[in-house]
């Protein structure tokens, strides 16, 4: 039965639904104090990951995926980089491919489903490092990198990775991808689908040939950027077949791990079935968290440093 009852009492007064929730912080939010050291590390497809590194000289790692047209900079990657560090406990925060600042050199770029750069990733920590624990985390898209990795390596897991948890994450991609459509969501599409095509602009000075700048420019929602750009690159169908394929939905059954999924009830980027319910009752690996507040990355607590999920993920992995 590992649904959990959750401790989490709500954000401040003045964060008063979920929309704040997500957006203020999201704007606003700074995690002073922390410095990372940079590695870049090849891919097998003779591209490059960027591994920024926060050590304490600890023989347990925390290594976080962050979520979508984010990276190692964001609030709350260094939030939980900060308040590991401060517990005695290394932290790799890896970009994706095209995010930390640096243009990647394949088409490729990143999806909820590149669980396979995750694993370059680990392969290459376990192989280089003598870590003794390491612990997996995922924020949104990266949650469900997590996700997408731990179910498909089930029966390949290195031996050091014993715990994960994840949060704001879509884990059902269709359904999540299905709220960007909602009106009341129009922000965040904006937002997103911005970042995106600007993403794609650059992408195309790499390869002209490949992208159609016109086309993109008529592009006004996702469903049309996931099918003539995200698909077409990645070796998609379209969009639907994108997000039934990237979704972690099917492979959650085989995580073999304990792992900590918490997604607020209220946020606005998660459609009814990325709330595993029926899965959590019978799978004793998964323990599900669902507080009623808390938005997209939000967690906020009022005059505390660090969101009430960081401080929820530490307690799960150290004290659980």
């Amino acid at each position: 039965m590992p649904i959990k009852q959750t401790t989490y009492q709500g954000p401040p007064f003045y964060l008063f639904n979920g929309h704040l929730e997500t957006i203020i912080p999201s704007l606003y939010r700074k995690v002073e104090g922390l410095n990372y050291l940079r590695e870049k590390i090849p891919t097998p497809d003779n591209d490059f990951l960027n591994l920024d590194w926060s050590k304490v000289g600890s023989r347990r790692l925390l290594i976080i995926s962050h979520g979508l047209e984010g990276d190692s900079e964001r609030h709350y990657v260094r939030g939980l980089a900060k308040l590991f560090n401060s517990n005695q406990i290394d932290v790799l925060a890896w970009n994706n491919r095209s995010c930390g600042g640096e243009m990647n050199l394949q088409p490729v770029l990143y999806h909820h489903g590149a669980d396979y750069d995750l694993k370059t990733v680990i392969s290459y920590v376990v192989d280089k490092y003598d870590y003794e624990e390491i612990f997996l985390t995922g924020i949104s898209m990266g949650g469900a990198q997590t996700l997408n990795y731990l179910g498909k390596n089930s029966e390949a897991l290195p031996a050091q990775i014993t715990k994960a948890a994840v949060y704001s994450t879509p884990c059902d991609l269709p359904s999540s991808a299905a709220t960007l459509k909602s009106r009341r969501n129009v922000f965040y599409k904006k937002r997103f689908l911005g970042k995106l095509k600007d993403k794609m602009r650059r992408k195309a000075l790499q390869f002209p040939d490949l992208i159609d700048l016109d086309l993109l420019e008529q592009v006004q929602d996702f469903d049309s950027f996931d099918t003539l750009f995200t698909a077409k690159l990645h070796g998609f169908e379209d969009a639907r077949d994108f997000y039934q394929s990237a979704s972690p939905g099917p492979w959650i059954e085989k995580v073999p791990i304990p792992t900590l999924i918490v997604n607020a009830l209220n946020d606005p980027l998660l459609g009814e079935e990325c709330y595993p319910v029926k899965l959590a009752e019978r799978k004793s690996e998964i323990i599900l968290e669902m507080p009623k507040r808390g938005g997209h990355t939000g967690f906020i607590l009022s005059k505390n440093e660090f969101t009430w999920a960081e401080y929820r993920f530490l307690r799960f992995f150290l004290e659980e």
